[in-house]
């Protein structure tokens, strides 16, 4: 076989499988997303987040969880952070936003984004941050495993570390609906029918545990949804009066079936198109 045909076969298969890129410059933006195929941490330059004042009614969680992120961004010992509960209610903007209040203080505190399904990868991502100064905030949303799904795996390299333990420069927050990051009637099916109930679900049920902080968001109650409303109107120089924005404010969480944050957003998002607004920070 000629030079020139072993040449064409090593930039077909270069194009099939390229090789992983190197660290990028961490200098270069705040937040990167993982990728695979191949291996490379993407910069974000403008990541999708709301201000940390304008998350109402989870005073405890943004407490807890901005107490821990300032301890990992200071070099001290941090937890693994599992937040759980109710749709809408701010899991993933609290992590974004806790996020950016610390790295403005601490620029070397870096938000990686993995999704659940690149979770096999995640040993070859903690070897590119395990020699570097910065410090990571691995960030999974909406996590959760099906009864076949061997991810779960995977993530452990992350909160247990393995035989090299958990680089410190590294922490783990995820978001999700379900308090042990599977549904409830699997774990009870899975009880029910083993040889070994207790042993069945163990494995899995057992993740959770793992997390050293466990923050639970629950439905909010009208009062806290109408101050969401009142707070988003405000920071975005939205003008309605009082009892306008409430009538209004509570016909659109009636018509939607839930009181939450993402419903508070999505109304003065709606309101501000009818006035002809666009959602820019008022100054």
């Amino acid at each position: 076989m000629t030079d020139d045909a072993l040449m064409r076969i090593a930039a077909a298969l270069e194009r099939v499988s390229p090789p992983p890129q190197g660290a990028p410059d961490f200098s270069a933006a705040q937040a990167y997303v993982w990728h695979i195929d191949p291996d490379r941490l993407q910069p974000v330059k403008r990541v999708n987040r709301v201000d940390l004042n304008l998350l109402l009614g989870i005073d405890r969680a943004r407490d807890t969880l901005l107490a821990n992120t300032h301890q990992f961004a200071r070099g001290l010992a941090a937890n693994n952070a599992l937040l759980w509960g109710a749709r809408g209610m701010g899991k993933s903007s609290l992590v974004k936003a806790v996020h950016a209040a610390v790295a403005g203080e601490y620029p070397d505190l870096k938000l990686i984004e993995v999704q659940r399904e690149d979770l096999p990868s995640i040993g070859r991502l903690l070897c590119i941050m395990r020699e570097r100064r910065e410090r990571f905030l691995l960030f999974c949303d909406d996590l959760s495993f099906s009864h076949d799904d061997e991810h779960y795996k995977s993530l452990k390299a992350v909160l247990d570390g393995g035989i090299e333990g958990r680089p410190d420069n590294v922490v783990f927050y995820a978001t999700s609906n379900r308090r042990h990051l599977m549904p409830r009637d699997m774990i009870e099916n899975e009880r029910s029918s083993a040889i070994n109930p207790s042993e069945a679900v163990e494995e899995k049920v057992s993740l959770s545990d793992r997390f050293g902080l466990w923050l639970g968001f629950h439905p909010c109650s009208q009062d806290d949804y109408l101050a969401m409303v009142r707070g988003y109107c405000d920071a975005f120089g939205l003008e309605i009066g009082e009892d306008e924005l409430r009538a209004e404010a509570i016909e659109w969480q009636a018509t939607r079936g839930a009181r939450s944050g993402r419903v508070a957003w999505q109304f003065v998002t709606d309101l501000a198109g009818r006035q002809g607004r666009r959602l820019t920070p008022a100054t």
